[in-house]
C-alpha cells in the first residue's frame, strides 16, 4: 500500500499470492476475463469493456488488439495476454459469440463493482483490511509493477506493452520501487560492481515493493 500524494485513500500492489486469490473470487466467465484482462493483460477499465473476440482473433499469438478509441478503430496496441486467456476466447467463445462481440460485455461501472466486492470478499476472508483500497486501476499498476521489477523487462518495453506515453505518469502513479532484492539482481549483471548476494533467478515473489513500503 502506499498513500495517493493528491487524494485520500491508498495505491494498491498485489503479491503473486493475491493475484490467484484475488482471481478466485470471480463468480463468473465474464467476471474471470475482466479480472484477467486488468491484472494479467494490463488493460484499463475502459479498454476491458472495449475488447472484442476479433481483436484476440486478428493479432499475433498471444497478444490482444487493444484500441486507443474503438470508435475511431484508427490506432491500436498488441498487449500480451495468457495462454488460458487466449484459449478461453480461442476455444469458446469464438464459437459462442460474433466476431464483434465484446468478450465483457458490461459497462466500466460494473467491472469497478466487480473488482470491489471481490475485493470485499478477499477482506473478509483474510482480514487484511489492505484490501478495501483495491479497485480497478490497482490491477493494472499491479501488472505494470510486476514486469518492470519482477521480471525486468525494460521500461519502454512495458510502456509500449501498457499504452503509457509519458514517462513522468508512469513512474509517479504506477511503479514503486526495487527491493533490496531487486537491486542486487540488477548490480549483479555488470561485472566491475562485484558480486553480492545474487537473488534467486527462480522467484519473482520478493523483489518488487510500493515506494514506502
Amino acid at each position: 500500500l502506499q498513500d495517493y500524494n493528491k487524494r485520500d485513500g491508498k495505491q494498491v500492489w498485489l503479491s503473486e499470492d493475491d493475484i490467484g486469490d484475488f482471481l478466485n473470487e470471480a463468480e463468473t466467465g465474464q467476471q474471470w476475463r475482466a479480472f484477467m484482462l486488468g491484472v494479467r493483460c494490463g488493460l484499463r477499465r475502459s479498454e476491458i469493456v472495449s475488447v472484442r473476440v476479433a481483436d484476440f482473433l486478428n493479432a499475433p499469438d498471444g497478444f490482444v488488439r487493444v484500441w486507443g478509441d474503438y470508435a475511431k478503430r484508427d490506432h491500436y496496441r498488441e498487449a500480451p495476454v495468457p495462454d488460458e486467456l487466449e484459449s478461453v476466447v480461442a476455444n469458446s467463445l469464438r464459437h459462442q459469440l460474433d466476431a464483434d462481440d465484446p468478450i465483457v460485455d458490461v459497462d466500466g461501472s460494473t467491472v469497478y463493482r466487480w473488482v470491489r466486492r471481490a475485493a470485499e470478499r478477499r477482506q473478509a476472508e483474510t482480514g487484511d483490511h489492505g484490501w478495501q483500497f483495491l479497485d480497478v486501476h490497482d490491477l493494472r499498476r499491479t501488472w505494470g509493477g510486476q514486469l518492470l521489477w519482477n521480471y525486468g523487462l525494460l521500461p519502454s518495453s512495458v510502456m509500449a506493452l501498457g499504452g503509457w506515453d509519458d514517462w513522468k505518469t508512469f513512474r509517479d502513479h504506477y511503479l514503486g520501487e526495487m527491493s533490496p532484492e531487486a537491486m542486487r539482481r540488477e548490480r549483479d549483471k555488470v561485472d566491475w560492481m562485484g558480486s553480492g548476494q545474487n537473488a534467486d533467478s527462480g522467484s519473482v515473489s520478493s523483489v518488487f515493493e510500493p515506494q514506502g513500503g
